[in-house]
């Protein structure tokens, strides 16, 4: 059975909720008739013999004004957090280095994602001053990529997890991070060419029945990305699994940086080759070993690339940290479970 969670289904008789069914055309029957036919909720017997209806896990999250409240007795949650840093890393002080107090941004999940996207592109709109040079600069990202990012954190997050969105601005870089690992058999490596796997379908299928849908749910906003950030000439969304944490995410990096078009030739070599080294820049690039390595050195700060271990400086080579999602093997996303959507 589908997650369902026990609370009155008063709690998601809302604005929202009635604009979904003026949206959706749900004109006959009672709220639980409703939900009961579009495949939102159950019903349950009790142990006196009578019958309830209790609403899935997406019904919350898609009608209820506080979900995350409601997920947090299950061990769940719901919300976004945005935090606006100064400089291009977190700080370990104790004062955190952020330019202002962190949001959190709650509600049903069609207005998070508004006011997700709107805070973040407020945040870029503003540009940011750098504090050693007083130099204003501008952030470049595509706003179809910036709300595509958080649309598809809030839609294919795993909301089983005690974890928030969090959604990072630092002067560089915009990182998402989202609770869960890709679906299936998607990875780091493959997403971009790879089709669409929902994790959370109820969801993904409902959203788009609003008035103003926030995707079209055609399972190419992915390629639009990279084609939208190769457009601009910056690099490439950079995915990445991160299972060594508490609470295992996918972090989506986007760089505010102008891509060098050396990057591409490098790039396109190591998806044919793999791992990549000092001497194959020099000759896909035409430049000298001192070049080279700055240019590896670069990537690898700004985590394009990372070395491989166990090797000497003389005998260094670099793979793009979401190869070694394949060379391990990894399959996340796929709890046991299948065909049971986690926000079901």
């Amino acid at each position: 059975m589908r997650f369902l969670i026990p609370v009155p289904l008063d709690l998601l008789n809302t604005p929202v909720w009635r604009s979904f069914v003026a949206s959706r055309g749900l004109r006959a029957g009672t709220q639980a008739e409703q939900l009961l036919r579009i495949g939102l909720a159950d019903m349950v017997k009790q142990a006196d013999g009578t019958e309830e209806v209790l609403p899935r896990r997406a019904a919350v999250l898609l009608f209820a004004e506080e979900p995350g409240s409601l997920l947090a007795a299950f061990g769940g949650r719901a919300d976004l957090r945005l935090m606006v840093y100064a400089g291009k890393e977190m700080g370990m002080d104790a004062v955190p280095n952020l330019r202002k107090p962190p949001k959190t941004i709650r509600g049903p999940l069609i207005e998070q994602i508004d006011l997700a996207v709107k805070a973040v592109l407020d945040e870029l709109a503003q540009g940011l001053t750098l504090a050693s040079s007083g130099f204003k600069t501008r952030h470049q990202y595509p706003e179809r990529v910036v709300k595509e990012a958080i649309v598809n954190a809030v839609i294919h997050r795993d909301y089983r997890l005690n974890r928030d969105i969090m959604v990072r601005v630092f002067d560089d870089r915009i990182v998402v991070e989202s609770p869960g690992l890709l679906p299936g058999a998607i990875t780091a490596a493959n997403i971009q060419y790879a089709r669409s796997k929902a994790r959370n379908p109820l969801i993904a299928q409902n959203l788009r029945e609003f008035a103003v849908p926030p995707n079209i749910d055609d399972g190419e906003g992915v390629r639009m990305m990279f084609g939208e950030m190769a457009a601009a000439k910056l690099y490439p969304p950079q995915y990445r699994q991160n299972t060594e944490t508490a609470v295992e995410t996918l972090s989506l990096t986007l760089f505010n940086e102008d891509r060098p078009a050396i990057w591409t030739e490098v790039n396109d070599w190591m998806e044919r080759n793999g791992p990549i080294a000092n001497a194959d820049v020099c000759r896909i690039a035409g430049v000298d070993t001192l070049k080279a390595s700055k240019m590896l050195r670069a990537w690898v700060d700004r985590g394009l690339l990372e070395p491989l271990p166990g090797r000497v400086r003389s005998n260094a080579a670099y793979r793009k940290p979401a190869q070694v999602d394949e060379q391990l093997g990894l399959l996340p996303g796929d709890d046991g479970r299948e065909g049971e959507p986690v926000a079901g």
